[in-house]
């Protein structure tokens, strides 16, 4: 299957570059995937679309302020690092800019000494290992001196930090926020509960890998990257009881759909597990867990729109980005909401 099949148009003025003041204002298209019918309604009536008994599946990670601005110890080069993966104690997989002013010895200063790096270990395409050197609580100083990692077509600054989490993160881990869980408030997650939707939480962190771009010219050529997940017996055994009682699972996210299609795929059920997942899933995957996904709008030729076409049928989903164009909904992270049912 060809990488061009998922191309479509994007004015780049659809790209939203803030955050919505009311997070549940946002757009919600809902897509019927059998008649391939299209409604558009604000992301707040998606209690409507949700029944007593259904389950959704949120993804609790939280975004790490994975950003670090510094300078070279010896020269004072200006340095950035961004965070990618802990990799033994205070050892973390970075990306370095510009690498070449960095090497395995190269120390670096943040935030006038309240953190230093030492160089201990080189990667490929600018990724370095680095060690840290701190006092106090790590998470607490990068809080103080880091920023969020925001993906590369959002070129605009974002002044409230929080507004690039979900308002269940609890989990720190994602170098990019799961969007699709940006559109839920407080308020109306209550409001779900009220009507006798199950509410269920796991973990996926999500990784840059996300928006890597497709490279190759066949999808079944891609190489998917890993990501860490994590799932609770205590949610396993409401999913299963879901799944028993004929209720729907409706997933919040792309993450939260590979969290549960990994662990569905490998035992036929859902279970207590945690591990690395790199699982991809595009057009003729047979799904095993979700009944339902709620999502934003993706990039043209990302493994993200061949997940969501996967479930949808493809014709089906550039039909509706045709439409989300046409009628200008916002797309990408700070952008609206489809509900595919």
């Amino acid at each position: 299957m060809n990488v061009e099949d998922f191309d479509f148009h994007l004015p780049e003025e659809l790209i939203a570059q803030t955050p919505l003041e009311h997070r549940s204002e946002s757009r919600l298209m809902v897509l019927d995937k059998e008649r391939g019918a299209i409604e558009h309604y604000r992301f707040k009536n998606i209690v409507d679309f949700l029944n007593e008994g259904d389950c959704l599946v949120l993804n609790d990670t939280r975004v790490l302020p994975a950003r670090l601005f510094g300078q070279k110890q010896d020269t004072g080069a200006n340095i950035e690092v961004l965070l990618l993966k802990q990799e033994d104690g205070d050892q973390w997989e970075t990306l370095v800019k510009p690498a070449k002013r960095v090497r395995v010895g190269t120390e670096i200063v943040f935030g006038d000494g309240k953190l230093k790096a030492t160089c201990v270990g080189l990667k490929d395409h600018g990724g370095r290992i680095l060690e840290f050197q701190y006092n106090g609580i790590f998470y607490e100083v990068l809080d103080e001196l880091g920023e969020m990692p925001l993906p590369p077509y959002i070129r605009e600054r974002l002044d409230e930090q929080e507004r690039y989490q979900t308002v269940f993160a609890r989990e720190r881990g994602s170098a990019a926020a799961p969007t699709a869980g940006l559109h839920f408030t407080e308020e109306l997650l209550e409001e779900l509960k009220a009507k006798g939707v199950h509410i269920a939480f796991i973990t996926l962190h999500v990784g840059l890998g996300t928006f890597r771009p497709v490279s190759v010219d066949t999808i079944e050529e891609h190489d998917m990257h890993a990501e860490f997940y994590q799932v609770s017996g205590g949610t396993a055994r409401l999913l299963n009881e879901v799944k028993r009682n004929g209720g729907r699972i409706i997933t919040v996210g792309t993450t939260s759909t590979r969290t549960l299609e990994t662990i569905a795929s490998k035992h036929g059920e859902f279970v207590e597990e945690n591990g690395w997942t790199n699982i991809f899933i595009y057009p003729g995957y047979e799904f095993k867990g979700i009944d339902g996904l709620i999502t934003n709008f993706h990039l043209p030729k990302s493994t993200l729109i061949m997940l969501v076409s996967a479930l949808a049928g493809r014709e089906n989903v550039l039909k509706a980005y045709e439409t989300a164009v046409k009628e200008r909904y916002r797309f990408f992270s700070f952008g609206d909401a489809m509900f595919i049912k």
